[in-house]
C-alpha cells in the first residue's frame, strides 16, 4: 500500500476507534443511571468488538496499529521505516482528536472540552505499565507465531484489560491525549496524562525486550520486512 493509504487508514481507524471508546462510555453513563459498573461493562465490549472489526478490515492495509506505541515498536523491529512510523504517529494523533469531536457532536455536547477526571495515583500509572506491556507483548508474540489471531487476541486483551487494570487501559498515547479533551465517562484530566504516557512507554520497552529475550531472537523474522 502506498504511504498516503495506509496513513488514511491509520488516520480512519484511530478516529474510529476514538468515537466508540468515547460514544459507548456516553451511552453508558446515560443508560446505566449512576451504576459505574454497568457503564464500564458497555464500553469495554463496545470498544472491543470494535477494534477487532477495525484491526480485521484496516490491517491488511496498514497494519491497524492506531497506536504510536505499537508503531515505534515496529520501527524498534523494522518492520516499518522511520519515515513511514513517524507519519504512521502523525495520523493516529489527528484521528484521535477528529473521533472525540465526533463522538460529541453525535451526542449533542460541546465539541471543544477539557476533561477534569483526574487519574492520580501510582498505581493508575502502574496499570498503564501493565495494560500496554501486555498489548504489545500479545502483538508480538501473536505476530510472531499466530497472526491470524492477532485481531481476536488484542481485542481480548483489551476487554480484559478494561476490568482487571486499575487505569482501565488506556494503552495508548493517541487515545490518552484525545481523552483529555473530552470531560465524559472515558475522559482523563491533562493533569493525569504524562503518568499514563511514561507508563504507557515503560511498557511498550519492557514488552519489546521480553519478546527478544523470550524468542531467543529477534522479533523481526528474517530477510527484508520494512513497510
Amino acid at each position: 500500500m502506498t504511504l498516503s493509504r495506509a496513513a488514511s487508514a491509520e488516520a480512519i481507524g484511530t478516529a474510529l476507534l476514538l468515537a466508540i471508546v468515547v460514544g459507548s462510555g456516553i451511552m453508558g453513563e446515560r443508560l446505566a443511571q449512576g451504576n459505574a459498573a454497568v457503564a464500564l461493562l458497555a464500553n469495554a465490549i463496545a470498544t472491543g468488538a470494535g477494534l477487532y472489526t477495525l484491526i480485521v478490515i484496516l490491517g491488511p492495509v496498514s497494519g491497524a496499529h492506531f497506536n504510536p506505541v505499537v508503531s515505534v515498536v515496529s520501527v524498534w523491529e523494522r518492520r516499518l521505516t522511520r519515515a513511514r512510523g513517524a507519519v504512521y504517529v502523525v495520523a493516529q494523533f489527528a484521528g484521535a482528536f477528529v473521533g472525540v469531536a465526533v463522538a460529541h457532536i453525535m451526542f449533542g455536547l460541546p465539541v471543544v472540552q477539557i476533561a477534569a477526571r483526574i487519574r492520580p495515583t501510582l498505581g493508575e500509572g502502574l496499570g498503564e505499565v501493565i495494560a500496554t506491556f501486555g498489548l504489545v507483548l500479545v502483538i508480538l508474540l501473536a505476530l510472531r507465531f499466530r497472526a491470524e489471531a492477532i485481531p481476536f487476541a488484542v481485542a481480548a486483551f483489551i476487554t480484559s484489560a478494561y476490568w482487571f487494570t486499575s487505569s482501565t487501559s488506556f494503552a495508548n498515547p493517541a487515545v490518552t491525549v484525545a481523552r483529555a479533551m473530552t470531560d465524559t465517562f472515558a475522559g482523563i484530566s491533562p493533569r493525569s496524562v504524562p503518568l499514563f504516557i511514561v507508563g504507557q512507554s515503560l511498557g511498550g520497552v519492557a514488552a519489546a525486550l521480553f519478546a527478544r529475550w523470550l524468542l531467543g531472537e529477534n522479533v523481526a523474522p528474517p530477510g527484508p520486512n520494512c513497510q
